[in-house]
């Protein structure tokens, strides 16, 4: 069943436009009519739906016919338009036909209403095929030309009788010329390479007399000095009497023509590549055993390429004739069915003149979509200069072996001398107490024994220790120092033994403990006797079980660790005083060391202080010539409380101070010196804190603070203000 007819009637009259309605059905023509006389309800009728024709009268209350008209052709010229009217005049119908009308029907004579939309129709519809047709011709143009774009290549076609020539938009493009330009032969040759166009001319000349295809390849100049590689293949037709003429296309393969050149140029380098290296390629089919060689392969195995066609039996004919099963059985591997593994063979070729050359080769299995191998693919390097060096060199390595063991024997004893000449180089002085000293340190050096350096503070005991490690076994590795007095107790056994992240507040990360760090070396732990009574078990368990945990740990750490210690408190004190653990000090005191202090080796002093004044004005940049001679008894007088670093401070500040070529002190230095720490009885202890505290306004550390004027370490007199509750504030100067 065919659809309704849409029609949008223009008439203030009902009763006409039933009529045409009517007049419309009686001749089969069924049709949904809208029917408006004003110019508003006419254009919202055709915004909003669509109509198949527009029927119009010309004259009406509040508009026209021929504005009506204007307005459709404006906006939609492809729906039919007819006037029907009883006032239309000759003119104004010619004018309504001028401005885009399809007809015009009197209303007097409506019986040609019928004919007219037939014919109105029919002409609609007829337009609309041809719309579509030239809509779907202009696509399939865009397509083809969009491919002719990608694909690089244009089309032509040539009349050799008349010279005409047309080209497509994409010909236009490769020679380089405005579409608007009208192709000639005389384009053509311009665009072709000087070094072709004879070869081309030739080419077309003969096509065109023979009328046989085209197919050759040639070289376009550009402008601007580029060059284009063309392929034109042209066939020829003769579609009209009398005229003959070529259709084809022409392919801008510049870009083939470039890799074409980049992979000879590639396989050139290759080539060369191969001959600098030494080393050759094959492949080897295991189907058909075809077998290919590159050129340098061939050189390898002494073959002509010209002469000889590769098989693996050329290929075993040269193994030499003690690794040739081998080999042979290593083709018949690489062959086998599901074979997934790369095979490395060395083996031996011998050439015909009796060379034995020494080959490097990996093969590559290529399989099959069902698991079978159907090549082996790989590269043969000549490495024969390399075995030759590699023997060579093994027998230098024997040479020098034996030389280096001679070397070895003869030089013990130098070695020895060195050794002990060298390793108490920061040591200074003669005096038989160092000596004492420094004959220990040879004798327990070579062991693992743990070692427990007494002695006031200042009398070096850290230098010992550090002598000590450095004669041991254990020299190549870490020597790590740390004072216990210095870290807060509630931090003492994370330092040393390190933790785990989160195992307390404050542990954002894994953190490795000094014994870890000293892993294989030595462990130096100063002022042992200030360590906290629960850090004094764990270290009990290392020393006894050679093993600890880090805090919030769930496995043993092993610990291959020389453990020394260091105190300037009397232990057995502090045994007796519940405040160190026996078991502790008996695992600690294998083998102790008393550091004698400074006022009992006075024969040392000229020599400490030569040594301190060389040291540190080589660091300041003076030249002392002379040492004051006063100065000199004073120091040797002097009873010296922090030992050898409060001299070694009290000399630097001279050097600071110093404005001369001769070196002096101010006596004024040793006003609250005059006995070490260990001979004072608390409350001396006490005032002469308290003296140095005043003279140094508060300050403890550096160079000006009170630690430093009584020789000890800043953590520890912070340790002693603790103990005898100084309050150290008080003699803070505003």
């Amino acid at each position: 069943m065919e659809s309704k007819l849409r029609i949008l009637h223009l008439e203030d009259d009902a009763m006409d436009a039933e009529l045409v309605q009517d007049t419309l059905e009686a001749a089969g023509i069924v049709s949904n009519v809208t029917r408006v006389h004003a110019e508003t309800e006419f254009v919202a009728a055709l915004t909003e739906s669509g109509y198949d024709l527009i029927l119009a009268d010309y004259t009406l209350p509040s508009f026209d016919g021929l504005s009506a008209l204007k307005i459709a052709r404006q906006n939609w010229p492809h729906v039919p338009f007819i006037f029907v009217s009883g006032t239309l005049g000759e003119e104004i119908a010619i004018e309504a036909l001028t401005i885009g009308a399809t007809d015009y029907v009197f209303k007097t004579r409506l019986s040609r209403i019928v004919p007219s939309v037939q014919r109105a129709l029919r002409e609609a519809k007829e337009r609309a095929e041809l719309s579509r047709a030239e809509e779907a011709l202009r696509r399939s143009e865009a397509y083809l030309a969009e491919a002719q774009r990608l694909s690089h290549s244009g089309s032509f076609g040539w009349n050799s009788s008349t010279g005409e020539i047309y080209w497509s938009q994409e010909t236009f493009r490769i020679f380089g010329y405005e579409p608007s330009l009208q192709p000639t032969i005389q384009r053509v040759v311009e665009r072709i390479h000087p070094e072709d166009r004879l070869a081309v001319d030739q080419s077309m000349n003969l096509a065109a007399r023979d009328k046989t295809s085209i197919d050759l390849e040639h070289r376009l100049l550009m402008p601007d000095g580029s060059v284009k590689y063309l392929r034109v293949v042209g066939y020829p037709t003769d579609r009209e009497p009398g005229s003959f003429e070529f259709v084809g296309a022409v392919s801008d393969i510049t870009e083939r023509k470039r890799a074409e050149e980049e992979l000879r140029r590639s396989e050139s380098y290759l080539l060369e590549a191969q001959r600098l290296t030494q080393s050759g390629s094959w492949a080897w089919n295991v189907r058909t055993h075809d077998t290919i060689w590159s050129q340098e392969m061939y050189r390898i195995l002494g073959y002509d390429p010209k002469t000889t066609k590769p098989t693996l039996s050329h290929f075993l004919e040269r193994v030499h004739p003690e690794d040739r099963l081998r080999m042979e059985r290593q083709s018949v591997l690489e062959s086998a069915k599901g074979t997934r593994v790369d095979s490395v063979t060395d083996y031996r070729i011998v050439l015909p003149d009796g060379t034995i050359k020494h080959l490097h080769s990996v093969g590559h299995p290529v399989l099959h979509e069902s698991g079978d191998v159907t090549e082996v693919v790989g590269t043969s390097m000549d490495v024969t200069e390399q075995h030759a060096a590699r023997v060579a060199l093994e027998t230098a390595f024997e040479q020098i072996q034996a030389l280096r063991d001679q070397l070895h024997n003869e030089n013990i004893a130098l070695r020895e001398e060195i050794d002990k000449a060298s390793m108490f180089e920061e040591i200074v002085g003669e005096s038989p107490a160092l000596h004492a000293v420094l004959s220990r340190v040879a004798k327990v050096a070579p062991t693992d024994s743990t070692v427990l350096i007494t002695g006031e503070t200042g009398t070096g005991k850290e230098l010992i220790a550090r002598a000590i490690h450095k004669r041991s076994h254990r020299s190549s590795r870490a020597f790590v120092s740390v004072n216990c007095a210095s870290i807060p107790g509630t931090l003492i056994a994370s330092e040393l033994f390190g933790h785990e992240k989160g195992s307390f507040t404050g542990a954002l990360q894994r953190r490795l403990g000094r014994f870890e760090v000293a892993q294989g070396g030595t462990l130096f732990l100063d002022e042992i006797g200030e360590l906290p009574a629960e850090t004094q078990i764990a270290l009990l368990r290392v020393l006894q079980e050679r093993e600890f945990q880090r805090i919030g740990g769930a496995h043993p750490i092993r610990a291959d660790v020389r453990v020394i210690t260091a105190t300037n408190r009397d232990l057995e004190k502090a045994i007796a005083a519940g405040t160190f653990r026996s078991d502790l000090f008996y695992r600690l005191n294998v083998f102790p060391i008393e550091m004698p202090p400074l006022r009992e080796r006075r024969e040392d002093i000229p020599t400490l202080v030569e040594y301190f004044i060389h040291r540190f004005s080589r660091q300041a940049g003076k030249r002392i010539g002379t040492i004051e001679k006063r100065t000199l008894d004073l120091l040797e007088s002097y009873s010296w409380p922090g030992n050898i670093r409060e001299l070694q401070n009290v000399i630097e500040r001279s050097i600071i101070v110093c404005e001369t070529d001769q070196f002096s002190v101010d006596p004024s230095w040793f006003s609250v010196k005059s006995l070490p720490p260990s001979q004072m009885l608390p409350a001396q202890d006490k005032k002469a804190i308290e003296a140095a505290l005043a003279a140094t306004g508060g300050r403890v550390s550096g160079p000006s603070g009170a630690a430093a004027q009584l020789g000890m370490p800043a953590s520890t007199l912070e340790s002693k203000i603790r103990s005898l509750r100084i309050n150290k504030y008080q003699f803070k100067t505003v």
